[in-house]
C-alpha cells in the first residue's frame, strides 16, 4: 500500500491553481446520462472517484473519451446497461447518483448500495422515498437498489434533513418527469448550484437552487451542452490551512472565494493576512495563529469536510478552542492520530476539545478518510521530524496530484510504492 514520507518544518510559498470539484463533477458526469447527445465537460480533476465514475458510464455503453486536458465527452445514446455493480461503486458514495438519471431516461435501475468512507451514517433511504414518491417502484435486495418506473411524474417532496446527494438525484431525475417537482429543504450547496447550472444548459427548467425550496419542470428530453466544473472549495480551504500552518505564504489561483466565505473569516480571526480579488486569493501568515471555536454544519456554514483540517491547525496554534461536529456522528478518527504527533485533543461526544501545544512531532499514521488524509498531511508538513501517513489511497480520491502541488511550493513530500 503506497504511503507518503513527509518531513515537516518548511513554510509554504508559491502559487497554486485549484483543480476542479469533485463534489461537483460527480452528479455531472451522472447528469450526462440524461442526453442522446454529446455533453462536454471540462476542468475535470484526476481523482480517483472520477475515474471510477467514467469506467462506470464506459461499463453501462457510453461512449466516452478525454483529452490531454482532461475535457471528457460522453454520449450516453448507447448506453445499453442499466446497472452499477458493487465491485465498480464499493469505494464510491456518489455512484447512487447515477440511479435518478437511470430512471428518468431509461426507466429502470440496478444499483449497489454505495460504499466510501467511513464517516458515519449517511443513508440512501431519502434518495429511495423521493423516487417513490415520484412513482418509481423500488426495492432492494442483496446489497442492490432495484428500480423500475413507466414515467417519472413531479411530485412534493420534503427531506427531513438537507441532503447533497438527495437533492442532486431528486433533481436529475426530476428534469425528465412529468409535471413540476418541488424539493423542499433542499441542500443549498454551491455543488447543488452548479448540477443546475449545467442542467439548465441542457434545457432543464429549474427554479430556486442554492435555497431551500427547489422547483423542477419536467421536459421531454435534454440536449448535450458544454461545461466546466466549479473550482473546488475543498482544496482551496486545505491549501489555505497549508500556509496558515507552516506561517508560509501562498497566491491561490482560479478558485471562488465566494464558496468559501466563512473558512476565510475564520482563518483572518486566527490571524491570517488574506486577501482576495476575483478568482484569486492571497494568504501570509508569519506567526503561530490563535485557535478559534468552529461548529460544523450544512452550508454556508462551517463545512464537515474542513473539521479534520482545522483540528490539525488549531493543535498548533495558542490557546484552548472547541470543535463541534454536528453532520457526521463518526468523525473524529483522525484525532488518536494526532494525539500520536504530541496533539492534546479530548473528545467528548461530537465535541473536540483542543489545547495548543507548541510543537507536533513526525510519527507513523494512518488515514480513515478522505479529509482525515489532509489533516494529517497538514500536520505532517508542521510536525518536527518525518511524518509516514498510511492508506492514502484515500487522499487519491479527493486530492488531485497533492504531492506535486505541494512540492512545487516548497513541502518535503514524497510518495513511497507499495
Amino acid at each position: 500500500m503506497e504511503k507518503l514520507l513527509i518531513t515537516g518544518g518548511k513554510p509554504l510559498e508559491g502559487e497554486v491553481k485549484i483543480s476542479g470539484a469533485k463534489n461537483s463533477v460527480l452528479p455531472i458526469l451522472a447528469a450526462s446520462l440524461l442526453s442522446d447527445e454529446e455533453v462536454i465537460i471540462g476542468n475535470v480533476p484526476h481523482l480517483q472517484d472520477v475515474t471510477t465514475t467514467i469506467s462506470l458510464l464506459t461499463e453501462m455503453g457510453a461512449t466516452l473519451s478525454i483529452d490531454e486536458k482532461m475535457k471528457v465527452c460522453i454520449n450516453a445514446s448507447s448506453v445499453n446497461k442499466f446497472y452499477a455493480p458493487y465491485e465498480m461503486v464499493k469505494t464510491m458514495r456518489a455512484s447512487i447518483l447515477v440511479l435518478g438519471p437511470l430512471l428518468a431516461h431509461f426507466g429502470e435501475a440496478k444499483v449497489s448500495l454505495p460504499g466510501g468512507c467511513a464517516i458515519g451514517s449517511r443513508p440512501v433511504n431519502l434518495h429511495l422515498e423521493g423516487l417513490k414518491a415520484m412513482g418509481a417502484n423500488i426495492k432492494v435486495e442483496d446489497g442492490y437498489i432495484i428500480a423500475k418506473t413507466k414515467k417519472l411524474k413531479g411530485a412534493k417532496i420534503s427531506f427531513p434533513t438537507a441532503t447533497v446527494t438527495g437533492t442532486e438525484n431528486i433533481m436529475m431525475a426530476a428534469v425528465l418527469a412529468s409535471g413540476k417537482t418541488y424539493i423542499k429543504n433542499a441542500a443549498k450547496e454551491p455543488e447543488i448550484i452548479d448540477l443546475a447550472n449545467c442542467l439548465r444548459l441542457m434545457g432543464a427548467k429549474i427554479q430556486g437552487d442554492g435555497s431551500s425550496n427547489i422547483i423542477i419542470e419536467g421536459v421531454k428530453n435534454l440536449k448535450g451542452c458544454n461545461y466546466d466544473v466549479l473550482p473546488d472549495r475543498i482544496e482551496t480551504a486545505t491549501f489555505l490551512v497549508a500556509a496558515a500552518i507552516t506561517r508560509g505564504k501562498l497566491t491561490l489561483t482560479h478558485t471562488r472565494p465566494d464558496t468559501i466565505k466563512i473558512i476565510i473569516e475564520k482563518l483572518k480571526k486566527a490571524g491570517a493576512k488574506i486577501s482576495v480579488k476575483n478568482d484569486i486569493i492571497n494568504i501570509e501568515t508569519k506567526s503561530k495563529l490563535d485557535a478559534v471555536n468552529i461548529v460544523t454544519n450544512p452550508y454556508p456554514d462551517f463545512p464537515t469536510d474542513m473539521q479534520a483540517q482545522f483540528i490539525a491547525l488549531n493543535s498548533i496554534s495558542k490557546g484552548k478552542s472547541k470543535v463541534v461536529e454536528s453532520v457526521f456522528e463518526n468523525r473524529f478518527m483522525h484525532v488518536q492520530e494526532l494525539v500520536r504527533m504530541g496533539a492534546d485533543i479530548d473528545i467528548n461526544g461530537n465535541t473536540a476539545i483542543i489545547k495548543g501545544v507548541k510543537d507536533l512531532t513526525g510519527a507513523p499514521v494512518m488515514a480513515t478518510d478522505l479529509r482525515a488524509s489532509a489533516s494529517l498531511i497538514l500536520a505532517g508538513l508542521v510536525a518536527k521530524g518525518q511524518t509516514i501517513v498510511d492508506r492514502i489511497y484515500h487522499i487519491d480520491r479527493g486530492y488531485e496530484c497533492i504531492e506535486e502541488k505541494l512540492t512545487k511550493i516548497g513541502a518535503n513530500i514524497k510518495r513511497l510504492p507499495k
